[in-house]
């Protein structure tokens, strides 16, 4: 039995802005009934303000689905489209005073609703998750959809991806699927070659070829992921780095940051010690 919030029972049992809204401004339509879960999205906007007057919605699913679908059109009524776009899966979620875990793909499916009815009003063509592999063919969940919400929400466990996603929730086949591309994600990728290092170094060859390779090799896969890395001092055979963005608080911090030192260690000594400062 799922424990839920009074404000989650509150839009479950007396849900707000439920219909359609005659001549809207903006469609998001996400999920598939046959999956379990389905939401579409109705705006009415204030073309002058460019803000939201009106939002109303129609869903398939449990309580939690209901309750985010619900929360959702009350958070965004009255803001502008571009405040609107900022919303997150976790504020819905903490507009509720906080979902269940394996409830959590409920928020995820009003944040993905509210994405495409933006793009619906700014006439741009939403890019089509569908489009990526499919990995999970019991929910219909692609590898670019796990790699957006595992980045987005720093999941880093084939459970976490499954309460975010449903992904691997159903027959559980794609299960090592799913952990093949946490690990891509979250771990510093092999280089495509291996540059022609000196010998001898001296101590600036040494500091040079180490900036060379944070800005040329590891920040760009850091930043890909949504991360980023500064570089704070090199002295002797110390490291002293910051990892920013994304990384900042990342469970896999250590894992990355190991993934740095080892890096550094092939391409430039093996006695080069990775910290953080």
């Amino acid at each position: 039995m799922w424990e839920y919030t009074d404000r989650v029972k509150e839009h479950f049992l007396h849900p707000k802005n439920v219909g359609e809204i005659e001549n809207p401004d903006a469609v998001g339509e996400v999920g598939n009934i046959v999956c379990g879960d389905a939401l579409k999205l109705f705006l009415k906007i204030d073309k002058k303000t460019n803000r939201i007057i009106d939002a109303k919605f129609q869903t398939f699913g449990c309580a939690s689905a209901i309750a985010s679908s619900s929360a959702l059109t009350e958070l965004i009524k009255g803001m502008t489209v571009e405040e609107a776009a900022k919303i997150t899966n976790h504020d819905i979620a903490e507009y509720l005073g906080g979902l269940p875990e394996q409830k959590m793909h409920c928020s995820v499916m009003g944040r993905e609703a509210l994405e495409a009815a933006i793009a619906n009003y700014l006439g741009q063509i939403k890019p089509v998750e569908e489009a990526g592999r499919l990995v999970c063919k019991c929910f219909e969940v692609t590898d670019e959809k796990i790699r957006r919400v595992a980045i987005e929400n720093h999941l880093t466990t084939v459970e976490e991806i499954t309460n975010y996603t449903k992904a691997g929730g159903g027959c559980g086949s794609c299960k090592e699927d799913i952990e093949a591309i946490l690990k891509e994600i979250w771990s510093i990728k092999a280089l495509p070659e291996k540059p022609v290092v000196p010998r001898e170094l001296t101590n600036l060859q040494r500091i040079a070829l180490i900036q060379d390779i944070i800005e040329r090799e590891i920040r760009p896969r850091l930043q890909a992921d949504g991360g980023d890395i500064e570089l704070i001092d090199i002295e002797g055979n110390r490291v002293v780095i910051a990892l920013r963005a994304l990384c900042v608080g990342c469970p896999m911090g250590d894992v990355t940051i190991k993934g740095i030192q080892d890096k550094l260690r092939e391409l430039v000594s093996e006695d080069i010690v990775v910290e953080t400062g």
